[in-house]
Protein backbone atom coordinates (compact mmCIF):
# COMPACT_ATOMS: atom_id res chain seq x y z
CA UNK A 1 0.00 0.00 0.00
CA UNK A 2 3.13 2.54 0.53
CA UNK A 3 3.78 2.34 -2.76
CA UNK A 4 0.87 3.96 -3.81
CA UNK A 5 1.97 7.52 -1.80
CA UNK A 6 4.47 9.12 -3.85
CA UNK A 7 2.54 10.46 -6.21
CA UNK A 8 0.17 12.04 -3.53
CA UNK A 9 2.62 12.76 -1.37
CA UNK A 10 3.73 15.37 -4.43
CA UNK A 11 0.69 16.39 -5.03
CA UNK A 12 0.21 17.58 -1.58
CA UNK A 13 3.34 18.85 -1.54
CA UNK A 14 2.63 21.34 -4.80
CA UNK A 15 -0.66 22.36 -3.47
CA UNK A 16 0.94 23.57 -0.15
CA UNK A 17 3.62 25.38 -2.28
CA UNK A 18 0.19 26.81 -4.18
CA UNK A 19 -1.47 28.03 -1.21
CA UNK A 20 1.59 29.61 0.33
CA UNK A 21 2.13 30.97 -2.75
CA UNK A 22 -0.38 33.06 -2.98
CA UNK A 23 -0.86 33.89 0.60
CA UNK A 24 2.71 35.10 0.69
CA UNK A 25 4.94 36.22 -2.26
CA UNK A 26 2.11 36.30 -4.26
CA UNK A 27 0.61 39.70 -2.38
CA UNK A 28 4.04 40.91 -1.72
CA UNK A 29 4.66 40.48 -6.00
CA UNK A 30 1.57 42.35 -7.39
CA UNK A 31 1.68 45.10 -4.67
CA UNK A 32 1.43 48.42 -6.47
CA UNK A 33 -0.36 51.99 -5.69
CA UNK A 34 -4.69 51.92 -6.68
CA UNK A 35 -5.48 55.34 -5.36
CA UNK A 36 -4.18 55.98 -2.57
CA UNK A 37 -5.65 58.32 -0.05
CA UNK A 38 -3.60 61.68 0.13
CA UNK A 39 -5.04 64.92 1.07
CA UNK A 40 -4.36 68.73 -0.86
CA UNK A 41 -4.76 72.09 0.36
CA UNK A 42 -3.44 75.56 -1.16
CA UNK A 43 -4.64 77.31 -4.83
CA UNK A 44 -3.30 75.02 -6.86
CA UNK A 45 -5.29 72.07 -5.17
CA UNK A 46 -7.88 71.84 -8.09
CA UNK A 47 -6.08 71.48 -10.36
CA UNK A 48 -3.34 69.12 -8.72
CA UNK A 49 -6.31 66.88 -7.74
CA UNK A 50 -7.19 66.52 -11.42
CA UNK A 51 -4.47 65.57 -12.79
CA UNK A 52 -3.08 63.40 -10.48
CA UNK A 53 -3.66 59.83 -11.89
CA UNK A 54 -5.16 56.80 -10.84
CA UNK A 55 -2.49 56.01 -7.74
CA UNK A 56 -3.10 58.80 -5.59
CA UNK A 57 -7.04 59.56 -4.38
CA UNK A 58 -7.32 63.21 -3.53
CA UNK A 59 -8.70 65.26 -1.61
CA UNK A 60 -9.17 68.72 -1.73
CA UNK A 61 -9.05 70.24 1.65
CA UNK A 62 -8.50 72.89 4.07
CA UNK A 63 -5.28 72.91 6.07
CA UNK A 64 -6.79 72.19 9.11
CA UNK A 65 -9.30 69.42 7.94
CA UNK A 66 -6.33 67.81 6.01
CA UNK A 67 -4.69 67.17 9.66
CA UNK A 68 -7.75 65.60 11.04
CA UNK A 69 -7.84 63.41 8.07
CA UNK A 70 -4.12 62.63 8.54
CA UNK A 71 -4.84 62.19 12.31
CA UNK A 72 -7.63 59.89 12.01
CA UNK A 73 -5.61 58.11 9.09
CA UNK A 74 -8.30 59.08 6.60
CA UNK A 75 -5.81 60.02 4.76
CA UNK A 76 -1.90 58.86 4.52
CA UNK A 77 -0.53 62.24 3.78
CA UNK A 78 -1.14 65.89 3.31
CA UNK A 79 0.54 68.37 0.64
CA UNK A 80 -0.23 71.92 1.96
CA UNK A 81 0.60 74.25 -0.97
CA UNK A 82 -0.43 77.43 1.23
CA UNK A 83 2.38 80.26 2.42
CA UNK A 84 4.73 79.84 -0.38
CA UNK A 85 6.05 76.81 0.30
CA UNK A 86 4.75 73.12 -0.29
CA UNK A 87 4.64 71.11 2.63
CA UNK A 88 4.26 67.14 2.72
CA UNK A 89 2.95 65.69 6.10
CA UNK A 90 2.45 62.07 6.84
CA UNK A 91 2.24 60.70 10.39
CA UNK A 92 4.06 57.79 11.80
CA UNK A 93 0.82 56.47 13.15
CA UNK A 94 0.06 55.01 9.93
CA UNK A 95 1.53 51.98 8.43
CA UNK A 96 4.39 52.68 7.05
CA UNK A 97 4.01 51.66 3.41
CA UNK A 98 1.32 53.79 3.24
CA UNK A 99 3.28 56.51 4.53
CA UNK A 100 6.37 55.89 2.54
CA UNK A 101 4.30 55.80 -1.17
CA UNK A 102 2.17 59.02 0.01
CA UNK A 103 5.57 60.97 1.38
CA UNK A 104 7.23 59.77 -2.14
CA UNK A 105 3.94 60.84 -4.29
CA UNK A 106 3.25 64.06 -2.74
CA UNK A 107 7.43 64.96 -2.43
CA UNK A 108 7.02 64.84 -6.52
CA UNK A 109 4.48 66.37 -7.23
CA UNK A 110 5.54 69.22 -4.80
CA UNK A 111 8.78 69.67 -6.46
CA UNK A 112 7.15 69.63 -10.15
CA UNK A 113 5.40 72.79 -8.53
CA UNK A 114 7.04 74.78 -6.68
CA UNK A 115 10.62 72.96 -6.20
CA UNK A 116 11.67 73.31 -2.57
CA UNK A 117 9.56 70.68 -0.48
CA UNK A 118 9.46 70.83 3.68
CA UNK A 119 8.48 67.32 4.92
CA UNK A 120 6.97 67.37 8.44
CA UNK A 121 5.73 64.12 10.90
CA UNK A 122 3.08 63.65 13.08
CA UNK A 123 4.08 61.15 15.57
CA UNK A 124 7.49 60.29 14.45
CA UNK A 125 8.35 56.87 14.77
CA UNK A 126 11.34 54.82 15.69
CA UNK A 127 12.32 51.74 13.62
CA UNK A 128 10.62 49.64 16.59
CA UNK A 129 7.50 51.57 16.73
CA UNK A 130 7.26 50.90 12.96
CA UNK A 131 7.83 46.81 13.75
CA UNK A 132 6.20 45.95 16.67
CA UNK A 133 2.70 46.57 16.20
CA UNK A 134 2.54 43.77 13.12
CA UNK A 135 5.50 41.46 15.23
CA UNK A 136 3.80 41.66 18.57
CA UNK A 137 0.33 40.56 16.36
CA UNK A 138 2.00 37.49 14.88
CA UNK A 139 3.85 36.75 18.00
CA UNK A 140 0.59 36.59 19.56
CA UNK A 141 -0.99 34.34 16.96
CA UNK A 142 1.60 31.72 16.81
CA UNK A 143 2.49 31.57 20.73
CA UNK A 144 -1.06 30.87 21.75
CA UNK A 145 -1.24 28.46 18.39
CA UNK A 146 1.76 26.76 20.14
CA UNK A 147 0.15 26.23 23.58
CA UNK A 148 -3.31 25.42 22.19
CA UNK A 149 -2.10 22.65 19.77
CA UNK A 150 0.65 21.39 22.67
CA UNK A 151 -2.66 20.84 25.41
CA UNK A 152 -4.75 19.40 22.31
CA UNK A 153 -1.94 16.77 21.72
CA UNK A 154 -1.65 15.93 25.28
CA UNK A 155 -5.23 14.43 25.40
CA UNK A 156 -8.97 15.28 25.12
CA UNK A 157 -8.96 18.42 27.58
CA UNK A 158 -12.52 19.58 28.27
CA UNK A 159 -13.65 23.11 28.37
CA UNK A 160 -12.50 24.40 31.35
CA UNK A 161 -8.90 23.23 30.39
CA UNK A 162 -9.24 25.15 27.16
CA UNK A 163 -10.99 28.49 28.50
CA UNK A 164 -7.75 28.22 31.25
CA UNK A 165 -5.23 27.92 28.30
CA UNK A 166 -6.33 30.38 26.71
CA UNK A 167 -6.89 33.03 29.48
CA UNK A 168 -3.16 31.77 30.28
CA UNK A 169 -1.61 32.42 27.17
CA UNK A 170 -2.98 35.84 27.34
CA UNK A 171 -1.56 36.39 30.39
CA UNK A 172 1.73 35.19 29.68
CA UNK A 173 2.03 36.84 26.37
CA UNK A 174 1.03 40.03 27.36
CA UNK A 175 3.76 40.21 29.71
CA UNK A 176 6.24 38.56 26.74
CA UNK A 177 4.92 41.05 24.48
CA UNK A 178 5.43 44.20 26.92
CA UNK A 179 8.75 43.12 27.39
CA UNK A 180 9.83 42.96 24.16
CA UNK A 181 8.64 46.23 23.37
CA UNK A 182 10.96 47.63 26.55
CA UNK A 183 13.35 45.63 25.20
CA UNK A 184 13.20 47.13 21.29
CA UNK A 185 12.37 50.99 22.63
CA UNK A 186 12.32 51.69 25.74
CA UNK A 187 10.69 54.67 25.05
CA UNK A 188 7.41 53.54 23.60
CA UNK A 189 4.39 53.78 25.70
CA UNK A 190 3.34 51.04 28.22
CA UNK A 191 0.23 52.00 29.55
CA UNK A 192 -2.91 50.25 30.64
CA UNK A 193 -4.22 51.42 27.05
CA UNK A 194 -1.15 49.76 25.55
CA UNK A 195 -1.24 46.59 27.84
CA UNK A 196 -5.24 46.09 27.97
CA UNK A 197 -5.06 46.20 23.64
CA UNK A 198 -2.41 43.52 23.55
CA UNK A 199 -3.90 41.41 26.14
CA UNK A 200 -7.87 41.52 24.53
CA UNK A 201 -5.52 40.29 21.33
CA UNK A 202 -3.82 38.32 22.87
CA UNK A 203 -6.69 36.52 24.89
CA UNK A 204 -8.76 36.44 21.90
CA UNK A 205 -6.54 34.87 19.69
CA UNK A 206 -5.78 32.00 22.25
CA UNK A 207 -9.96 31.55 22.76
CA UNK A 208 -10.65 31.96 18.95
CA UNK A 209 -7.43 28.83 18.34
CA UNK A 210 -8.89 26.97 21.56
CA UNK A 211 -12.55 26.76 19.64
CA UNK A 212 -11.11 25.68 16.84
CA UNK A 213 -9.07 23.33 17.86
CA UNK A 214 -12.11 22.06 20.07
CA UNK A 215 -14.18 21.47 16.98
CA UNK A 216 -11.85 20.05 14.74
CA UNK A 217 -8.70 18.89 16.78
CA UNK A 218 -5.47 18.64 15.95
CA UNK A 219 -6.37 18.76 12.01
CA UNK A 220 -7.51 22.88 12.97
CA UNK A 221 -3.96 23.93 12.23
CA UNK A 222 -4.03 23.30 8.68
CA UNK A 223 -6.31 26.28 9.04
CA UNK A 224 -4.72 28.23 11.55
CA UNK A 225 -0.88 27.92 10.73
CA UNK A 226 -1.18 29.12 7.15
CA UNK A 227 -3.12 32.21 8.59
CA UNK A 228 0.47 33.28 10.51
CA UNK A 229 1.64 33.68 7.22
CA UNK A 230 -0.60 36.61 6.00
CA UNK A 231 1.07 39.04 8.66
CA UNK A 232 3.49 40.15 6.94
CA UNK A 233 2.56 39.68 3.29
CA UNK A 234 -0.93 40.95 3.52
CA UNK A 235 -1.48 42.77 6.74
CA UNK A 236 1.74 44.67 6.41
CA UNK A 237 0.53 46.25 3.79
CA UNK A 238 -2.60 49.37 3.50
CA UNK A 239 -5.25 47.89 0.94
CA UNK A 240 -4.48 50.55 -1.54
CA UNK A 241 -1.54 48.58 -2.30
CA UNK A 242 -2.69 45.35 -2.59
CA UNK A 243 -3.82 43.87 -5.95
CA UNK A 244 -7.80 44.02 -5.64
CA UNK A 245 -7.89 40.18 -5.29
CA UNK A 246 -5.63 39.74 -2.12
CA UNK A 247 -7.79 42.69 -1.17
CA UNK A 248 -10.88 41.67 -0.99
CA UNK A 249 -10.55 37.88 -0.19
CA UNK A 250 -7.32 38.11 2.28
CA UNK A 251 -7.33 41.88 4.11
CA UNK A 252 -10.64 42.39 4.53
CA UNK A 253 -10.87 39.59 7.28
CA UNK A 254 -7.38 38.89 8.58
CA UNK A 255 -6.96 39.05 12.58
CA UNK A 256 -3.80 40.54 12.13
CA UNK A 257 -4.88 43.88 10.66
CA UNK A 258 -7.07 44.74 13.18
CA UNK A 259 -4.54 44.42 16.21
CA UNK A 260 -1.71 46.02 14.25
CA UNK A 261 -3.23 49.19 13.67
CA UNK A 262 -5.35 49.36 16.81
CA UNK A 263 -1.61 49.10 18.55
CA UNK A 264 0.26 50.91 16.21
CA UNK A 265 -2.28 53.91 16.55
CA UNK A 266 -2.00 53.58 20.30
CA UNK A 267 1.85 53.43 20.24
CA UNK A 268 2.53 56.75 18.20
CA UNK A 269 0.56 58.69 20.30
CA UNK A 270 -2.86 58.74 18.68
CA UNK A 271 -5.56 56.84 20.81
CA UNK A 272 -8.56 58.67 19.30
CA UNK A 273 -7.69 57.04 15.57
CA UNK A 274 -10.94 55.21 14.22
CA UNK A 275 -8.96 52.04 14.18
CA UNK A 276 -8.57 51.91 17.80
CA UNK A 277 -12.29 51.27 18.68
CA UNK A 278 -12.76 49.02 15.87
CA UNK A 279 -9.67 47.00 16.79
CA UNK A 280 -11.69 46.46 20.22
CA UNK A 281 -14.97 45.87 18.69
CA UNK A 282 -13.55 43.30 16.12
CA UNK A 283 -10.93 41.90 18.96
CA UNK A 284 -13.86 41.49 21.42
CA UNK A 285 -16.02 39.72 19.05
CA UNK A 286 -13.30 37.20 18.17
CA UNK A 287 -12.90 36.33 22.32
CA UNK A 288 -16.98 36.30 22.37
CA UNK A 289 -17.09 33.65 19.67
CA UNK A 290 -14.44 31.05 21.05
CA UNK A 291 -15.30 31.40 24.58
CA UNK A 292 -19.05 30.26 23.26
CA UNK A 293 -17.62 27.50 21.10
CA UNK A 294 -15.01 26.72 24.43
CA UNK A 295 -18.53 26.41 26.43
CA UNK A 296 -20.74 24.87 24.30
CA UNK A 297 -21.56 21.56 25.03
CA UNK A 298 -20.95 18.54 22.38
CA UNK A 299 -18.45 16.04 20.98
CA UNK A 300 -14.39 16.65 21.31
CA UNK A 301 -12.89 16.07 18.21
CA UNK A 302 -10.23 13.25 18.17
CA UNK A 303 -7.10 14.77 19.33
CA UNK A 304 -4.72 12.67 17.54
CA UNK A 305 -5.88 12.92 13.99
CA UNK A 306 -2.85 13.57 13.11
CA UNK A 307 -1.15 10.06 12.85
CA UNK A 308 -4.24 8.02 12.35
CA UNK A 309 -3.24 5.52 15.40
CA UNK A 310 -6.68 5.43 17.40
CA UNK A 311 -6.25 3.23 20.71
CA UNK A 312 -8.32 0.50 21.27
CA UNK A 313 -8.49 -1.05 25.35
CA UNK A 314 -8.58 -4.67 25.56
CA UNK A 315 -10.42 -5.60 28.88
Amino acid sequence: MTGRLPLPAALAGALVAVVLGFLTFGAQATVAPDHVPVAVTGPMAEKLAAHGGDALAWRVTTPPEGRRLLEDKEVYGLLDLTGGQATVMVSGAVNPSGAQVAQQALTGAAQALTGAVKVETLHPASAAGRTAPLALSALAWVGALAAGALLTLRGRPGPGARFAQALGSGVLLTGVLAGFLKLWDSSLPLGWDVLGFVFLAATAFAALQAGLLRLLGIRAMAILGPLYLVAPAVAGQVPELLNPAYRTLLWSWTPFRFSAEGLRSLLQGAPDAPDVMTGVWVLTGMLAAGVLVLLLPGKQAEPHAAHGVVEVGVH
